[in-house]
């Protein structure tokens, strides 16, 4: 008897990939969600992904959901942890592998089979579908460990920023206040921003009117240099 291709004597499950994509409006951090237009779980919130094809790499595979299901591609996505609950989905045994993606805030639009794609913040979620919530939480504590020795953050912001700016980021990831002058004093020391000298930054809502606040931007040589070395750590 001839087996066919891809037929096993044991079960096996079904793999999938998720992704959890931030944003920040310059006030807050925010979660990418499309709204499920199918059942399980039909009307409900949830990360964006899908099922792996059997022609493509996991990585392939959640780049291409979020394309069809939100229209972002990223240019930077990070493969964060294994979710393989046995109970995760009422369809059949499913393994997800998750990811982060760091992303300047845009228009997105729902497709595939989700009808919907939005911005949340962070402290407004609607119930999420599946085990969605613990991935969210688990990216974002994963977001909040790497910033301190890696520097994500600058991909949230404009190539040209204030410090003001960076901070507000900063407090919204790590969800604490810090003092303005300590900041700024310790993010100077850091190196890895440096001031410019040409500005050229449209006005922005979230900066105080009637002001000329100096405008720095993301150091990467430095930066690079100071982890070669292992020397790159943010204390605040």
């Amino acid at each position: 008897m001839n087996r066919q291709q891809y037929a096993y004597d044991f079960p096996h499950p079904a793999l999938a990939t998720d992704c959890a994509v931030f944003g920040f409006d310059g006030q807050c951090i925010k979660i990418l969600l499309v709204k499920r237009g199918i059942e399980p779980f039909k009307g409900l919130w949830a990360l964006p992904g899908g099922f792996l094809r059997m022609n493509e790499t996991t990585e392939e595979c959640i780049r291409r959901e979020l394309h069809e299901e939100t229209s972002l591609s990223p240019e930077v996505i990070e493969h964060f942890g294994v979710f393989s609950a046995l109970d995760r989905d009422p369809r059949e045994r499913v393994v997800s592998l998750a990811y982060y993606s760091l992303v300047k805030q845009s228009e997105v639009v729902g497709g595939d089979d989700a009808s919907d794609a939005r911005w949340f913040a962070l402290g407004a979620l609607p119930t999420l579908a599946f085990d969605h919530k613990e991935i969210l939480d688990k990216a974002l504590q994963t977001l909040r460990e790497k910033i301190h020795f890696e520097p994500i953050g600058f991909d949230l912001m404009d190539r040209q920023f204030t410090i003001p700016d960076l901070q507000r980021l900063y407090e919204s990831i790590l969800g604490v206040i810090f003092d303005r002058r300590n900041f700024m004093k310790k993010i100077l020391m850091s190196g890895v921003i440096s001031e410019c000298k040409d500005v050229e930054v449209a006005p922005s809502p979230t900066r105080h009117a009637g002001r000329n606040p100096k405008f720095y931007t993301f150091n990467k040589e430095a930066y690079d240099q100071m982890k070669g070395n292992g020397k790159f750590k943010m204390e605040f």
